[in-house]
């Protein structure tokens, strides 16, 4: 039986460098363009720009997540969706590497792997060109169901279709297996009258501020309200993350608050989600359900992976966490 398994979306990535990325904020006329945060990243129409070295790495929800619990000494498994190409070989290439066991349905359709290329500003901020290819594709034919067995499951489903992934649930509980979701921006948006029938199944949850208000339809700013909607849908854990302020969670009785680590120099912000999330996940399995300790975790290993270009490089192992700078995290514990 593995330890844990990983279930959505691999991709093989590029990152992009250049000084002639631009960063161009204009709320009042970028808006009005489309553009909702009213940021652009830009550089000049029809010209040819010089770019720094390219960085290929490997990502999605599944392949990220399955990283960090193989570093952290975790019996880990990743059931994902590729095409028969190079891309593709390069995703089991990694997860070989990390000694993880692939259960890796290929393509016949054509689609090819999912690729993305990310152009990357100097202040770690990016934009993501995104091929989701043979990713979201995962359906009950490509699956090994025998060979789903574990004691926890990770599902980060991007646009996998939900009464698959209900499907999957409904089988893992059967088998005593814990459920982890993080939702994708599909999922939130579908919102939790199409997808109760798996948020009631899940042990924990994990999303960020502005996903949680969306699904729950509760003011950004209303932290009460969104955990209160929150408790009255899920039985288990909930963990909002908010950026730089850190992360709240309850566990229905208590809620959570924590800041951030530090970051030595922010490089890239690709896969901290991904890396907060699966990392808080080990830290509960590690340290039977300590929340203190998963939070520390989480934080220490989001931090890390926006020190390097890329979602796995700054992964951290397991005794990475003992480092002085990992040693403390500011952390309150209120009723709730």
């Amino acid at each position: 039986m593995f330890d844990i398994l990983t279930i959505g979306t691999a991709t093989r990535d590029v990152f992009l460098t250049s000084s002639l990325f631009k960063v161009l904020k204009d709320p009042e006329h970028l808006k009005k363009l489309g553009f909702k945060t009213g940021e652009a990243e830009c550089f000049a129409f029809g010209s040819k720009l010089e770019l720094g070295k390219p960085f290929f790495e490997t990502g999605g929800g599944a392949v990220n997540a399955a990283v960090t619990f193989a570093r952290q000494g975790l019996k880990t498994a990743a059931f994902i969706k590729i095409g028969n190409d190079n891309l593709g070989k390069e995703i089991l290439n990694t997860l070989k590497t990390e000694r993880i066991m692939a259960f890796a349905s290929l393509d016949k359709k054509g689609d090819g792997t999912a690729y993305s290329t990310i152009l990357l500003s100097s202040n770690g901020e990016r934009t993501v060109l995104t091929y989701r290819g043979a990713s979201e594709k995962l359906e009950k034919r490509d699956v090994f169901f025998r060979k789903l067995e574990a004691k926890w499951a990770y599902i980060a489903p991007g646009k996998i279709q939900p009464s698959f992934v209900e499907e999957i649930i409904i089988h893992l509980k059967k088998k005593g297996t814990k459920i982890a979701l993080n939702p994708s921006g599909y999922y939130v948006g579908l919102g939790y009258t199409k997808l109760k029938n798996i948020f009631k199944k899940a042990d924990v949850v994990i999303m960020n501020r502005e996903e949680a208000a969306i699904f729950t339809e509760a003011d950004f700013d209303d932290e009460e309200g969104i955990f209160k909607q929150f408790d009255g849908w899920i039985d288990g854990i909930v963990a909002m993350t908010d950026g730089h302020k850190g992360v709240m969670v309850s566990d229905g009785h208590y809620v959570y608050k924590a800041g951030i680590f530090k970051e030595k120099k922010l490089i890239d912000r690709t896969g901290a989600g991904d890396a907060f999330g699966s990392a808080f996940i080990a830290g509960l399995m590690q340290k039977n359900n300590d929340i203190n300790y998963a939070l520390r975790l989480a934080s220490a290993n989001a931090t890390s992976v926006v020190e390097f270009v890329g979602a796995q490089t700054g992964i951290l192992r397991k005794k990475d966490i003992e480092q002085k700078r990992f040693k403390y995290l500011d952390l309150d514990v209120e009723p709730l």
